[in-house]
């Protein structure tokens, strides 16, 4: 609960794991969780110097990292395990192909999508949430997506309903904290400069605002959803795209 003497915003020394770390979205929520005061864990597929170039030095040094598939049930668990106690989660951790839904070979990409958008949610969440709820404190945001509402703008069917399914994760598993204090939200951004859409045909003059979101002003929901400004919040999923869409 948020006091006339707590900032909305401090971080300071809360323990916050962050899932996709060396994507856009995920190295940008890295560094200003780490400007809050957080201590941050981590995780991506890619190698763990690849994680490190992408969050910069200044993060890495204080921060444990760990590279691993999260669509991996016993690999999420040996790893969390090895972190221990943790008060945050941040997942934005996924994947979107741009292909052809009627190709023959598209079912590998199906799979793909939902290993990683969808397995590796509730992996983190199943890994994740046991602890928070035993100690009666935590936080658990997702990054679904404005595809999840209304389709996309560019991206194939398996991202969309991927990120609609995790808009009702976000609910569903928002009723499974809430009791015990830990406060499960999401996030849908609209278009955001990040190595996901570099160069496949966003146009931002199509965009009330005349341009895309940059990673930082995703991270900067997901960095105040970990903060004290954000006890209230259950179960929400902060729309953050422009204005592009609206429900």
């Amino acid at each position: 609960m948020t006091s006339p003497e707590t900032s909305p915003f401090d971080l300071t020394d809360r323990r916050i794991v962050i899932s996709g770390a060396a994507g856009g979205i995920g190295s940008a929520t890295a560094r200003l969780c780490a400007r809050q005061g957080a201590r941050l864990v981590l995780i991506d597929r890619v190698p763990a110097g690849e994680i490190r170039d992408r969050v910069g030095a200044a993060v890495a040094d204080s921060a444990a990292i760990h590279s691993l598939d999260t669509g991996c049930r016993r690999a999420v668990t040996a790893m969390a395990e090895a972190v221990g106690p943790v008060y945050g989660l941040v997942d934005t951790a996924a994947i979107a192909p741009f292909d052809d839904w009627m190709a023959e070979d598209w079912d590998e990409a199906l799979d793909q999508v939902i290993r990683a958008n969808i397995k590796g949610p509730i992996n983190l969440a199943r890994a994740f949430l046991p602890g928070m709820t035993a100690r009666g404190e935590g936080r658990i945001v997702l990054c679904g997506s404005v595809a999840g509402w209304m389709g996309g703008i560019r991206s194939g069917p398996h991202y969309a309903f991927s990120k609609g399914g995790l808009h009702a994760f976000v609910r569903w598993l928002s009723r499974q904290g809430a009791p015990h204090n830990v406060l499960v939200n999401g996030i849908a951004p609209g278009p955001v400069e990040t190595g996901m859409t570099a160069g496949k045909g966003y146009d931002p003059q199509l965009y009330p605002l005349r341009r895309m979101a940059k990673p930082e002003e995703i991270a900067a929901t997901a960095a105040f959803l970990c903060g004290a400004g954000a006890g209230y919040a259950s179960g929400a999923i902060f729309d953050i795209n422009g204005g592009t869409h609206f429900h």
